[in-house]
């Protein structure tokens, strides 16, 4: 009886586990529009805005991806401007890569953190997904800032904590220190489509 007992709980808890590792943290979403969100990384600096990783996220998956990448910007200045880009793509899914300027120029971290938290909400509150890329913090071993990672904990989204970091170690796929030339943008892009498919959205 005992044994019985103990197999049918196994049997429980392996299903859960695979229930678990099968599910898919987004929707799908069709033909519908993804908002992507940011600074100079967003916009392209260091190639043509048709090698830009929002013009060739389109390309791979046939979604209508609106680059709205602002260079030079803060994440103060980003929430700012949010909502009325929010208002102006009405999108189904929000790709959101800020912070590096504040690092760049040493602005407090808790305020960046606090601004990138109103960024999520504002987003999550009209029910619309959202991915978080991390930003590597000013050190050749950062992955991105502990702040990312809590964030995406916090409010359970999609995250890659490495694809920045690991893309700017690379001087092949680099313009310049920070930015990315047309073969790391297309690596930058081929990663997030990954995301999108292995989590449902695609």
């Amino acid at each position: 009886m005992m044994q019985k007992y103990l197999f049918i709980i196994t049997l429980v808890f392996v299903g859960a586990i695979l229930q678990g590792c099968g599910s898919n943290k987004l929707e799908p979403i069709g033909n519908g529009t993804v908002l992507a969100f940011g600074d100079s990384l967003t916009l392209g600096v260091g190639t043509t805005k048709e090698n830009s990783y929002p013009a060739v996220l389109a390309k791979l998956s046939g979604l209508n991806v609106v680059n709205s990448g602002v260079s030079g910007e803060t994440t103060a200045q980003g929430l700012k401007r949010l909502p009325t880009e929010l208002e102006r793509t009405k999108p189904d899914l929000v790709i959101l890569i800020e912070g590096g300027n504040d690092i760049l120029r040493n602005k407090s971290l808790s305020e960046t953190k606090n601004n990138l938290q109103q960024m999520i909400e504002l987003v999550t509150d009209q029910n619309i997904p959202l991915i978080l890329i991390g930003v590597p913090e000013k050190s050749l071993f950062s992955n991105s800032a502990p702040f990312y990672e809590e964030l995406a904990q916090q409010y359970h989204l999609v995250f890659d904590k490495s694809l920045i970091a690991d893309l700017q170690r690379s001087r092949s796929l680099k313009s310049d220190a920070v930015h990315f030339n047309e073969k790391g943008y297309q690596k930058m892009a081929e990663a997030i489509y990954g995301l999108l498919s292995d989590n449902g959205a695609i």
